[in-house]
């Protein structure tokens, strides 16, 4: 199997865990190619060529966000924009080398963290039991003309602006854990953030037309540098788990933070979970519109169509998970 690596060359974590993780490639013998990004969106454009021209093995050195642009490089986007993306090879395989702020898909893949070295081991000896084929979301928002694929989660409201307010965090900052800048970025979203109309409707069905502070469509287990969204989203249901929170006060919405690493919000009774297919979210005003953050990257603002793309990809997580 011929395998391309890809390395995210922007994220200084992942420049220093490629030194490592090559000279424990060459130790293994492990016969590769390798290329480093050199922009935004890179991983996508050259995952897609090494497809085509017969690579069968994508590995990723990065977070989610490179993971998530890589996944796209897996699929042909159609003209017609209500069928669902073709993928390029359907026997083709994605790895992933973590290397980024939170890490969220991969640790969902191991129920928490585990060692790099674990990751690489997995990459050069993967055993039969260690594919699954995982879903993916396609994504269609206003603000964007190309829809989007991404494969762990989006967020929008208070999930959003975290995000945006992560990417933009100075050199120092970055230094620290994921999980705390996560929180330190939240807790500036919250100061200024104010609710607006949304309404959010699951497979046909209104589940949600009020003032909300978050909305949620989860694919992975984990989000936000290790927060539970969903604790029963799983990767290869065929659905997609929409978490709504509703007329939380700020106070609330603090108190919910320190609870959602565990999945403990989920008691609150303003939070809901509806799993479904396709998942519409709309705002009605141009100042009410929401960014969207789907796998760390930003997309756009709503409104936003999700799909659920079964059993698109398969993943190499390792004997025995």
């Amino acid at each position: 199997m011929q395998t391309l690596v890809i390395i995210n060359n922007a994220a200084a974590k992942a420049r220093r865990a490629w030194p490592i993780i090559r000279k424990q490639l060459h130790l293994a013998g492990f016969d590769y190619q390798s290329y480093e990004t050199k922009a935004a969106g890179d991983a996508t454009l050259r995952t897609r060529q090494a497809l085509r021209d017969g690579i069968t093995r994508i590995a990723v050195v990065g977070g989610d966000g490179t993971l998530s642009e890589a996944v796209e490089g897996f699929f042909e986007i159609n003209s017609d924009l209500d069928e669902l993306p073709r993928s390029i090879n359907p026997e083709a395989q994605l790895a992933i080398l973590p290397a980024g702020t939170g890490d969220d898909f991969a640790r969902g893949l191991r129920g928490g963290r585990a060692s790099l070295r674990s990751w690489i081991e997995t990459l050069v000896s993967p055993a039969e039991s260690g594919m699954i084929k995982v879903d993916v979301l396609y994504g269609r928002c206003d603000g964007f003309q190309k829809p989007f694929i991404c494969l762990n989660a989006s967020t929008m409201g208070i999930g959003g602006e975290t995000a945006q307010r992560v990417s933009a965090q100075s050199d120092f900052l970055r230094r620290f854990p994921g999980e705390f800048r996560f929180v330190l970025a939240a807790v500036g979203a919250l100061a200024v953030w104010r609710e607006r109309r949304v309404r959010v409707t699951v497979d046909g069905r209104v589940v949600g037309d009020s003032q909300m502070n978050l909305i949620g469509v989860a694919n992975g287990l984990y989000a936000g540098g290790g927060m539970k969204l969903s604790p029963t989203a799983r990767l290869d249901d065929g659905k997609l788990d929409v978490v709504t929170a509703s007329g939380l006060s700020r106070r609330n919405v603090v108190t919910e933070l320190s609870r959602v690493h565990t999945g403990g919000h989920v008691t609150n009774p303003k939070v809901n979970i509806t799993q479904g297919q396709i998942v519409c979210v709309e705002t009605f005003l141009e100042q009410d519109a929401m960014p969207i953050e789907a796998d760390g990257n930003f997309r756009g603002v709503t409104p936003v169509q999700f799909r659920v793309i079964p059993e698109a990809l398969n993943f190499v997580v390792g004997p025995g998970q």
